[in-house]
């Protein structure tokens, strides 16, 4: 699962066992020789999408790690980009090899919680951070990203289809959220990092609750799984005039 440059055993063990800010700290010079490191395909593939829905002026990359998702605002962001993160060592690693000669570019330490901007946004994208989120923590989170949205801003994201209960892959990430339970319940500082938390249906919910006008739109690239649905979908939630009412049923585009 790792290249060579990438965080040895010990090195992970060390992580795991510290809190999140310093776990990831820990982990930025090799970040990018990860599997945690999102791939380039869907960068590419929402890149494409957010070009086809744009202009945009000023974007957001939430939870911005070492800057793979401030490469794609810088594409399709026409004045300013800024990466926020509560990861100093991220932020560093990201400011040395993100567009270091782009001027637009800025960066901020911060936890996504308490998001220290106006709203100056027309966009806002993030790449697999949610999983260090609780399920209760997810109404601040979304109502701290409308908040820093100009009104008719985008909130969009990737979410990969969960794996089915017959392949291997669904029985590696429960068996992955289970060992992380057991240890936060025995070990201090948490460490949260949960692959089956964030469940789109629940997510939609809460989008629409926070005052967002959701859409999901299918990433062709991928394909379509046996079913016909489609394997990775971006959702699109845009931030709802003040006052209007909301549902949590968004329409689905494919």
């Amino acid at each position: 699962m790792f290249s060579p440059e990438g965080p040895s055993l010990r090195e992970l063990a060390v992580q795991a066992l510290s809190s999140v800010e310093r776990g990831y700290d820990l982990l930025a010079p090799k970040f990018d020789h990860t599997p945690f490191r999102t791939p380039e395909s869907v960068l590419t593939a929402v890149t494409s999408a957010l070009a086809r829905t744009g202009p945009y002026d000023d974007g957001l990359d939430l939870c911005c790690g070492t800057g793979a998702g401030v490469d794609v605002l810088a594409r399709v962001c026409r004045r300013s980009v800024t990466g926020v993160d509560f990861s100093a060592g991220m932020l560093d690693v990201a400011r040395r090899q993100v567009e270091a000669g782009d001027t637009r570019v800025t960066w901020v330490r911060a936890d996504a919680r308490a998001l220290p901007f106006a709203p100056a946004f027309d966009l806002v994208v993030s790449f697999g951070a949610f999983g260090h989120f609780l399920p209760r923590e997810l109404p601040g989170l979304f109502a701290q990203v409308r908040s820093v949205l100009r009104p008719g801003g985008t909130f969009a994201f990737p979410v990969v289809a969960p794996p089915r209960p017959t392949s291997p892959a669904y029985w590696a990430l429960l068996g992955f959220d289970a060992v992380m339970r057991v240890r936060n319940t025995l070990w201090r500082p948490p460490f949260v990092m949960y692959y089956r938390a964030f469940r789109l249906g629940e997510v939609r919910g809460e989008l629409a609750r926070a005052g967002f006008d959701v859409e999901l739109r299918t990433l062709p690239e991928f394909g379509l799984r046996a079913d016909g649905s489609p394997r990775v979908r971006m959702v699109v939630a845009r931030r709802a005039p003040v006052g209007r009412a909301q549902t949590a049923a968004g329409s689905v585009n494919s």
